[in-house]
């Protein structure tokens, strides 16, 4: 086994030693369907610590000569398919981490030099006895050693996006690196599969398309590998049945990425580390200082501030990833930092509706890191008054409920360029911010005969009533109860047995002296309203 050429299977084995493993050989189904063919360029991209390099490590460990993986892989999904044994270590595979590489180096001449140098040391040891043309020549070494064998090799590439993160204002090392990959890649008959992996997509670096025969999975669109992104929730609920960890909460804490097929991928790492510990918090978040997120946040386009309160607000955006040329520092609109987010991981992508968000708890938590630290005083008042809030509502206190709303509206008013419904709503979202530790807030909830403004959904162990809460502009607080009796927007939490609280809001704009105003009633599932028993000043 070398180095760098068929390194064998012991990093794979190091993952199925792990405590938790989740089987996601099937994406090896893909991978072997495509050998050999025009499709056989593959890129897939998904934020840090979301499994790349253990998908890599696998992928080596199954294709590659030099060692037996049966054992390995003889009890997972992979062993099913039918073209399980023909693939099975069968091919020379190099196997190149650019992070490793580029941390040797000092700069991207030398780091091209150095890839070339260290495989062609490792190819020529393997096979010294082939009558080569130029043994300088990395390239003219893959093609005689393919050419006289008649086999192929599979590249295996992580992190292959690194250098545009660690040289990310030099162009010309980033067009040197491209060049390198595409003369190396591009169009040679001894590339039976190239697998790479990274963060960003590898479409558009500015105008320069020399990867352009790769296939993309992205996380605004993994196509068939969406259950290979993270964990699944069939995979979550079988890791809290087994670490009798409440299932509920872990979705409130980690899911939220959704695909076409697949509407619940969570972040596998901060799932794997929950049932280690026994304990939900954030764990992906703290492997990156929140600094990178303040750094986008905090840019000067238009509309992005307003963007980022609506979704704290629990409310989706709509945003056009095309635009979007895969870089990190060449944004020219909001709609590139959102879709920067979204590969990132700090936002979700609903493909079908184009729409992005926060997708949940863990994340939440790093935005509001990120705005602590100054530029962001206004959300950080509403943040910070929440909890009282939520105190309030619970205890029925209507007045003081309408006096922090109203002061809830005025922040979150100053700084979107609209003062309507949808303001209202964000402001109500920000407003109850602290009531996510216990509930999943939960925007236009089909219900009964409608759709329900903002259901506060409480997670099992909470222990408070749900929330159904009802907007109006210019009617009554009166008139909002009553539409959620009318159109029955309790049939929405059937299943849920415990107490619900209807919440009617309403913002007068003609009104001087409290505009705000709110009417709070207990309601007993069963259909038992109990008016006037909260409490009112």
């Amino acid at each position: 086994m070398g180095i760098y050429l068929n390194p064998g299977n012991r990093s794979f084995q190091m993952s199925l030693n792990s405590k938790i493993y989740i089987d996601k050989s099937g994406l090896i189904s893909y991978t072997n369907s495509v050998i050999n063919t025009e499709q056989r360029y593959v890129c897939v991209s998904r934020p840090r610590r979301f499994g790349k390099s253990v998908t890599a490590q696998m992928l080596t460990a199954y294709y590659g000569k030099g060692c037996d993986s049966g054992g390995q892989f003889d009890s997972l999904s992979i062993a099913g398919d039918e073209a399980y044994q023909k693939h099975l270590n069968q091919y020379n595979v190099i196997f190149l981490n650019i992070q490793q590489f580029l941390s040797q180096t000092e700069n991207a001449a030398a780091f091209k030099e150095r890839v070339e140098k260290t495989l062609l040391w490792e190819l020529l040891e393997e096979f010294p006895d082939l009558n080569y043309f130029d043994r300088s020549s990395l390239i003219s070494v893959l093609q005689t050693i393919s050419a006289r064998l008649s086999t192929g090799f599979i590249f295996i590439i992580d992190e292959w996006d690194c250098i545009f993160r660690e040289y990310r204002n030099d162009t010309d090392a980033q067009k040197m690196y491209l060049d390198f990959m595409r003369n190396l890649l591009k169009d040679h008959s001894y590339v039976a599969l190239a697998y790479m992996t990274g963060i960003l997509p590898v479409k558009k670096y500015g105008t320069h398309s020399a990867l352009n025969m790769f296939d993309e999975f992205s996380m605004t669109d993994q196509k068939m590998l969406e259950e290979y992104t993270g964990f699944t929730e069939e995979e979550v609920k079988e890791l809290c049945g087994r670490y009798e960890m409440d299932f509920d909460e872990a979705g409130n804490w980690y899911d939220g990425y959704a695909f076409r097929r697949f509407r619940h991928i969570y972040n596998p790492r901060s799932v794997v580390e929950a049932m280690r510990c026994r304990h939900f918090s954030s764990y992906w978040t703290s492997t990156e200082t929140y600094e990178a997120l303040k750094i986008y946040m905090d840019m000067d386009f238009e509309g992005l501030k307003e963007d980022i309160v609506q979704m704290l607000g629990g409310g989706r955006i709509k945003v056009n990833t095309m635009s979007f040329q895969n870089d990190m520092e060449n944004l020219k609109t909001k709609d590139d930092v959102l879709t920067l987010f979204v590969h990132l991981g700090y936002l979700g992508y609903d493909w079908k509706r184009k729409e992005v968000f926060i997708p949940n708890k863990e994340i939440i938590g790093e935005f509001e890191n990120a705005m602590s630290v100054g530029g962001w005083q206004e959300v950080m008042r509403v943040l910070g008054a929440s909890e009282k809030l939520l105190e309030d509502t619970l205890l029925g206190d209507e007045e003081s409920v309408a006096e922090g709303l109203a002061l809830a509206h005025i922040e979150a008013a100053s700084i979107l360029a609209y003062n309507d419904e949808n303001s209202l709503a964000c402001a109500i979202g920000l407003a109850y911010y602290s009531a996510r530790k216990d509930y999943r807030l939960i925007r236009e909830l089909p219900s009964g005969r409608g759709f329900a403004d903002i259901v506060f959904l409480p997670l099992p162990a909470s222990g408070k009533p749900a929330l159904v809460v009802e907007l109006k502009y210019d009617k009554t607080a009166k008139s909002a109860i009553q539409q959620i009796k009318d159109r029955q927007y309790t049939k929405a939490l059937e299943g849920y047995a415990g107490d619900i609280l209807l919440v009617g809001i309403n913002y007068d704009r003609n009104k001087k002296e409290k505009p705000h105003s709110c009417i709070i009633e207990k309601f007993k599932n069963g259909g038992q309203h109990e008016e006037n028993t909260c409490r009112r000043r």
